[in-house]
């Protein structure tokens, strides 16, 4: 039985390893198309991504420093580590943990670079951190108040829908994510617009097979991230499996919606937004959960 169930998890890594990049790619490719419709524009089509990552890594690429490349692919291993973790069951705290260190690597990378554009967007890219982390951490524990564990196969395995007990950690789940998915009006150190005033802001100082690194990386966390979402709503049950997937779709074409409807606030706006939020939503969640548990 043990052999078995580990067996499962060694797929489940598998199939995450494969296939979260061709979800991913394909989920930016029609978040462009969405947009575009929104924008009553035709937009690329849904495979574009692909191309445009063939092509990045078909360049030659320039480094400002040699050690952007190191820090690059360490930063992918770790977001792809986090996925690993995650979707084979493993504990929710070493997720989060594990993409901290990712987006510590990715900072360094930007931090290397002699460029003020990349240096001002790595400092906001560890203010966006400083914006999330504590929303990401008050999830795992609702939900170890809710189940009695970090680990995700038994959170997967809960009598009941968690969404009914933490519906204030979900919304804030879900306003973190803008953030996270670098959407507007939070999308304060990258953006996928070349007319901000930091240029691509993370992403300036990069080029050729490493900014492909870094997509690619980005479709890894899109799909990794929904897993989060899955999670207020899955289960064993093929009811509560469409449920989940229903949710992932809704969560992701509202943030499209916020994205082309909002524009881009200051860091300062960034951190008061975020940091309300999770102490009205996440933290309040938290406490009912907590009383709930003493019985009260």
């Amino acid at each position: 039985m043990l052999s078995c169930e580990l067996g499962m998890k060694l797929v489940y890594a598998v199939l995450f390893l494969v296939l979260a990049p061709v979800a991913g790619g394909l989920l930016a490719g029609l978040d462009r198309i969405i947009s575009a419709r929104m924008q009553r524009r035709v937009g690329p089509g849904i495979l574009q991504p692909f191309y445009d990552v063939l092509k990045l890594w078909d360049k030659e690429g320039v480094e400002g420093n040699p050690a952007q490349g190191f820090y690059i692919f360490s930063f992918l291993l770790f977001v792809v580590l986090s996925g690993v973790f995650f979707f084979a069951g493993g504990d929710l705290l070493l997720v989060i943990f594990t993409l901290t260190i990712a987006s510590v690597l990715f900072v360094t990378a930007a931090y290397s670079s002699n460029s003020p554009y990349s240096q001002v967007s790595a400092q906001r890219e560890l203010l966006q951190t400083m914006a999330y982390e504590p929303m990401m951490l008050l999830v795992a524990i609702g939900f170890y108040a809710c189940c009695g564990s970090f680990a995700v196969g038994d959170i997967l395995n809960s009598a009941s829908l968690n969404i009914v007990r933490m519906p204030g950690l979900f919304l804030g789940m879900c306003f973190i994510f803008l953030i996270k998915f670098r959407k507007s009006p939070f999308d304060v150190a990258m953006s996928h617009e070349i007319h901000q005033e930091l240029i691509q802001g993370l992403a300036t100082e990069f080029s050729g097979r490493t900014l492909a690194l870094i997509e690619v990386a980005h479709w890894y966390e899109d799909v990794f991230l929904f897993g989060f979402v899955y999670l207020f709503f899955g289960g064993a049950g093929l009811f509560t499996l469409v449920g989940g997937l229903l949710a992932c779709a809704l969560v992701y074409f509202l943030m499209i919606l916020v994205d082309n409807c909002c524009s881009r606030v200051k860091w300062q706006h960034l951190l008061r937004c975020s940091w309300a939020v999770t102490l009205v939503l996440g933290f309040t969640n938290v406490v009912y959960l907590m009383f709930r548990m003493q019985g009260y």
